[in-house]
């Protein structure tokens, strides 16, 4: 098994605040805008940022045969304890958006368990309770249709890439999304179902009940993709917050008419509190 990632260290300052590793959302990369932007307001502040790649997204689909899916949790917590083991001051973070929102969740939770330095998370817009998730993409036919031109052509290439392998076949490329990760769910898993599958990743309800890492999780109510209720029936515990704002969209949070997002303040914001062992600031 091989990750794709990239390690930029901070200039501003003569000695970094911290480091914090970058993860993408479902059929995004290290190079979307939203990382870059994040990254760049990090590197700015003075922390070390690592954009990671999940497989098969970016330029990775070469390094592996199986394809990606989103209980491949092992290898990104492999990842993770090799990113916090690179030596250096400051604090050591994880934030991810969307799908690497409910893998940043997954990795904090447990991360105490394996080992793994960490020192405080955030998840935007993270995907809380999968079956759900895909229920309300199927309803927004437009996010339906921008995922699925996306996917199909990924797996479209991963099959280039690998041309003796039967990986997906043109019939199966036809097939919506829920039929699609069907498909492969019972080709590339120990599943046995999609059910079993989408609830391989949910973290909902009082998963996440036992977080000993500080987390926060960014969301919105009027989010097109992850029902609000999903994020109200969580249990957390003391040293988890849930902002819910009422407006941001999908990992949007549009702060400006630039275009700005107010992510990038938030998650400075937090780490700042973070290494003065102050309270969280207020939304």
């Amino acid at each position: 098994m091989r990750l794709q990632g990239f390690f930029t260290p901070q200039h501003a300052r003569a000695e970094r605040l911290g480091l914090v590793l970058l993860l993408h959302g479902w059929e995004g990369h290290a190079h979307s805008n939203y990382m870059i932007a994040t990254a760049a307001s990090l590197m700015t502040a003075g922390y070390d940022v690592y954009r990671l790649n999940f497989r098969d997204h970016g330029d990775s689909h070469g390094l592996n045969p199986e394809p990606f899916h989103s209980c491949r949790l092992e290898e990104v917590l492999g990842a993770a304890a090799r990113v916090f083991a690179r030596p250096g001051p400051g604090l050591r973070a994880l934030a991810g958006f969307s799908l690497g929102g409910n893998f940043a969740l997954r990795i904090a939770n447990a991360a105490p368990a394996r080992g793994i330095a960490l020192d405080y998370a955030l998840a935007v817009c993270p995907v809380i309770d999968p079956a759900a998730g895909l229920r309300q993409i199927e309803r927004v036919r437009l996010y339906h249709t921008y995922f699925m031109i996306k996917w199909r052509e990924s797996l479209r290439r991963k099959q280039a890439l690998f041309p003796d392998l039967s990986l997906i076949s043109r019939d199966e490329l036809r097939l919506d999304m829920r039929e699609l990760t069907r498909a492969l769910v019972l080709r590339y898993t120990n599943f046995g179902s999609l059910e079993a599958y989408l609830d391989g990743y949910s973290v909902a309800g009082d998963r996440l009940a036992g977080l000993r890492v500080p987390t926060a999780i960014l969301a919105a109510a009027d989010d097109p993709v992850i029902p609000s209720d999903a994020f109200r029936a969580l249990r957390l515990p003391a040293c988890a917050e849930l902002d819910l704002a009422p407006h941001g969209g999908h990992c949007g949070f549009l702060s400006n008419a630039r275009l700005d997002s107010f992510v990038q303040d938030y998650l400075l914001a937090r780490l700042t509190a973070r290494a003065g062992a102050g309270p969280p600031p207020t939304a």
